[in-house]
C-alpha cells in the first residue's frame, strides 16, 4: 500500500508503548484498559487506528472537524474500525498543547474525552494564543457537562502530566515525528490526508482481512 509508510514496531509493541502508565485515569474501565476513555468503536473491529495528534496543531484541527466525523459514521459506528487517540503535543512550537492534552485526559476521567476533544478543536483559535489558557479550559467543562472542580484537581495532578508525557514517548517510539500521524495496522499514514485517502487505506485493509486465509499447498 503506497500510501502507508511502514512502521518500525508491530501492532502489539505499539499498543504496549502507547498505553504506558496512565494512572490518571482511574475509572473501572481504565483499570482494564488505560486507553478506554479515548477509544471509539467496537473492540471486535477488524482495523485499529491510532491517531497521534496535538490539540494545538491546525492540521489536526482540520482533520478533526472535517474528515473525522465522516470516518466516524462510515467506519467506527459501523464496527469496521476501532479508533484510539494518542496525545503527541509538539511542545517546541505549541506552548499550550500539553495543557490542552491534560484537559482532555482529565475529561476522559469523567467519561467525556470525546466531547472535550471536539470542544478543544472547535475553540482552538481562542485558547491557542492565550498566555494562560487554564481558565478558558475550565469554562469548557460546562459545555462538556463535567465537574469543574474534578477537572481542575486532575489537571493539577503530576500524574496527569506524566500520562501525557508517556503518550508522547510512545508516539515517538512508534515513528511519529509530526502531527497528525496515524498508525494503521503496521504502517504510518502521515498528515491530515483527505477523506479519499483514508477510504482507500481502510477499505484495502478491511478487504484483505476479510479474505479467507490460504491453506499451504
Amino acid at each position: 500500500m503506497r500510501t502507508l509508510r511502514r512502521a518500525c514496531v508491530g501492532a502489539v509493541g505499539l499498543s504496549l508503548a502507547l498505553m504506558g502508565p496512565i494512572r490518571a485515569q482511574d475509572s473501572a474501565s481504565a483499570a482494564k484498559d488505560p486507553l478506554a476513555g479515548r477509544v471509539r468503536g467496537s473492540p471486535k473491529a477488524p482495523v485499529t487506528v491510532y491517531e497521534m495528534s496535538d490539540f494545538q496543531c491546525p492540521y489536526c484541527r482540520t482533520f478533526a472537524l472535517t474528515t473525522f466525523p465522516t470516518l466516524d459514521s462510515a467506519y467506527i459506528v459501523t464496527g469496521k474500525v476501532r479508533w484510539v487517540f494518542i496525545n503527541f503535543p509538539l511542545t517546541s512550537v505549541h506552548q499550550n498543547a500539553v495543557a490542552a492534552a491534560q484537559t482532555a485526559m482529565c475529561a476522559a476521567q469523567q467519561h467525556a474525552f470525546w466531547p472535550m476533544h471536539d470542544l478543544l478543536y472547535q475553540h482552538q483559535d481562542i485558547w491557542a494564543p492565550l498566555k494562560e489558557p487554564g481558565a478558558f479550559f475550565l469554562t469548557l467543562a460546562d459545555s462538556a457537562k463535567i465537574s469543574r472542580q474534578q477537572l481542575l484537581a486532575c489537571v493539577r495532578s503530576p500524574e496527569t502530566q506524566e500520562a501525557v508525557r508517556a503518550d508522547a514517548q510512545g508516539a515517538q517510539r512508534a515513528g511519529a515525528t509530526s502531527t497528525p500521524t496515524f498508525y494503521i495496522e503496521g504502517g504510518l499514514l502521515v498528515g491530515a490526508q483527505p477523506l479519499p485517502v483514508f477510504r482507500q487505506v481502510l477499505d484495502s485493509i478491511i478487504r484483505a482481512k476479510a479474505q479467507p486465509a490460504r491453506r499451504p499447498g
